[in-house]
């Protein structure tokens, strides 16, 4: 067995009403004046209200920014760590889908650290110190509360990411009451986007390792079992709940066993043409397992006799290629545009698409087979 490392936030707390219990576990690690970092439409539906209710009822004063951006723009997450250290704040609290989680890593760190963003796109860059910083879901799909990682969009709209032991939280909250009013689309991208997660991690080319292998199979039962239930029925808490810990899950696998070309391929998309991140992985997600294959073809056996035990006795190659159809069927099943055409990407960008992929060689040295900018280009066309 080879050597490996393996890191993960210190504290997990599931429980559905949990957030109650949110000025609880702020006081426990220091925190007096909390940063809520959220979006206008949580902030609108009152979503946070019972956050804001705990924390002050635990004498904690909060400051609410609510101008998060998808894909956080470089320029919006320095406006919030402007307004983190404006406030005085002694503690951040990411509220939200991805995006709020990710800005809310950066602005803990940044508002500590005597480093730009710009500067520290990449990996181990990040110094830190940072403050306290709790992180709440709403959504199964980003595991970004327990990942190192946040994802910026910068002026020139690459996607470039922010990775550092630093941006782990002290804390992540699960509390599936939450997610109950997640439309039907939304938790079909984000769920899909956590099996992304889970799948990547089991196949990735450097790090695997059997910690993430073990997360990652199991997040892609509790995900694979429950995101149907969801759809038809989204007051399904014990059903929520197995997804929020499925994208947990999966998301302590990747952040330990990054992610390769299905994430590679979805960024250009997301960072071009402003597509949720979880329905650019979905777009490309069948062309990709289609192209690895050929070498990834034992995990992906592996991968579907673990959703689908009645192929335990059968060939390697035909429970790898059960398992891509599995996937297939499941996404064509999905309430969301189906076809990079659909989902409104011009077949004349296809090629500088291929070429802004090619630059996320971040994730593409994860990926189990090489890709070139033409096989890039090719799975964008079988996507289209």
């Amino acid at each position: 067995m080879s050597q490996f490392t393996f890191e993960t936030v210190s504290k997990i707390v599931c429980e559905q009403g949990g957030v109650q219990r949110l000025g609880e576990l702020a006081r426990s690690i220091g925190m007096t004046h909390a940063f809520l970092v959220t979006d206008q439409g949580l902030l609108k539906a009152g979503l946070v209200t019972d956050a804001v209710e705990s924390l002050e009822g635990g004498g904690i004063k909060v400051t609410a920014f609510s101008d998060v951006l998808s894909d956080p723009p470089e320029a919006s997450i320095q406006h919030a760590a402007s307004a983190a250290r404006v406030a005085g704040a002694d503690g951040v609290i990411g509220f939200g889908g991805g995006s709020s989680l990710d800005t809310a890593k950066l602005v803990a760190l940044l508002v500590r650290s005597s480093q730009s963003l710009p500067n520290v796109y990449g990996i181990d860059i990040a110094a830190g110190p940072r403050l306290p910083l709790i992180q709440i879901p709403t959504t199964a799909g980003t595991g970004s509360e327990v990942t190192p990682i946040s994802i910026v969009t910068t002026p020139t709209l690459e996607k470039k990411g922010v990775v550092s032991p630093f941006l782990y939280p002290d804390i992540a909250l699960l509390d599936s009451t939450l997610t109950v009013g997640l439309p039907p689309a939304v938790t079909a991208m984000t769920g899909v986007d956590a099996m992304v997660h889970a799948i990547e991690a089991y196949t990735t080319r450097l790090k695997k390792n059997p910690l993430s292998d073990a997360l990652a199979i199991k997040a892609l039962q509790l995900l694979y079992a429950n995101l149907a239930k969801v759809i038809d029925n989204g007051d399904d808490l014990d059903a929520r709940e197995a997804m929020l810990t499925g994208s947990l899950l999966a998301g302590m696998a990747f952040a330990n066993a990054p992610v390769g070309a299905v994430h590679a391929l979805a960024y250009p998309l997301g960072a071009r043409y402003h597509l949720p991140h979880g329905l650019c992985n979905s777009l490309v997600l069948i062309p990709v397992l289609e192209f690895n294959r050929p070498v990834a073809e034992a995990q992906y056996a592996e991968l579907g006799r673990a959703i689908r035990p009645e192929l335990t006795d059968t060939s390697t190659a035909l429970a790898a290629r059960v398992f891509v159809d599995t996937m297939r069927d499941l996404v064509a099943s999905m309430p969301f545009k189906q076809t990079l055409k659909e989902a409104g990407v011009d077949q004349t960008d296809l090629k500088s698409l291929a070429t802004d992929a090619m630059n996320v060689q971040r994730l593409l040295v994860n990926n189990p087979r090489d890709l070139t900018v033409d096989d890039a280009l090719s799975i964008y066309q079988v996507a289209f």
